[in-house]
């Protein structure tokens, strides 16, 4: 599929960037430049936790989704700190992210936990951004796609999909992560071919969509959604700032 016809997902991760107060006012701002988008093209935002509510009341009638930057894997209990899928479904989350590469390097999350997590959120009907991607001492030792399917094995050998429930993967090499440095354009559409070989074995014929992630800009996007197995784009601290976002979400779609 050309990438002109194929369905563009733009999901900005807002991490710790912006506060409840600024999170609500880009939500407001994109809310009046989502409308521009063609039908072709989809949005969601991830705010923090704190703000999720709030965003959620300033994108009202937009087609802009909401997505959690993280969840927990029990629904409700002694969990200090942590939020359920649970919750974030009761108040019309469609997406969250898993094994975001700042989750497994910063916080120290394994493939289990994963694992957990992924299963939660089907459990609530949530959809699972699986986030796979190696280090760079991995991809320099040559051991990057030994890596990456063995995160693919122990997040889906011996799941069941459920019917209807988008697939989706977002390949961020940890290494292109908030350094400026993204991963050539050509190399991550073989990663994400090598993905989705690998999804196939363990999931079967179920169609799975293929994100980029890390040190993308507006002059670079282009050529990530240009590769045959990229369908859009998982955009950290850039998605922040409404000008660089927005000049991200029209070269995506030109």
């Amino acid at each position: 599929m050309s990438a002109a016809a194929k369905k563009i997902y733009l999901f900005a991760n807002w991490k710790m960037y912006l506060n409840y107060a600024e999170s609500r006012s880009l939500a407001r701002a994109l809310k009046k430049t989502a409308h521009d988008l063609p039908q072709r093209a989809g949005m969601a935002v991830f705010p923090s936790a704190l703000a999720m509510v709030g965003v959620k009341e300033e994108l009202s009638g937009s087609p802009v989704l909401l997505g959690a930057q993280n969840t927990y894997w029990v629904d409700r209990g002694g969990y200090t700190g942590e939020v359920s899928s649970a919750m974030y479904k009761a108040v019309g989350v469609r997406y969250a992210l898993v094994g975001h590469s700042e989750r497994r390097t910063i916080f120290h999350e394994n493939n289990h936990d994963v694992r957990q997590k992924i299963e939660a959120l089907l459990a609530v009907g949530i959809t699972p951004v699986v986030c796979i991607g190696e280090t760079k001492p991995e991809r320099q030792d040559g051991s990057a796609e030994e890596v990456v399917e063995a995160q693919l094995r122990a997040a889906f050998t011996d799941l069941a999909w459920p019917e209807g429930r988008e697939l989706i993967i977002a390949y961020e090499p940890v290494w292109a992560v908030n350094t400026g440095e993204p991963c050539a354009p050509e190399e991550a559409g073989r990663m994400c071919s090598l993905l989705k070989k690998n999804v196939a074995g363990l999931l079967g014929d179920i169609p799975a969509v293929f994100l980029y992630g890390g040190s993308v800009r507006p002059e670079n996007v282009g050529d990530f959604i240009r590769q045959t197995d990229i369908s859009g784009v998982l955009v950290g601290g850039a998605s922040a700032k409404l000008e660089t976002w927005s000049g991200i979400m029209a070269a995506a779609v030109k």
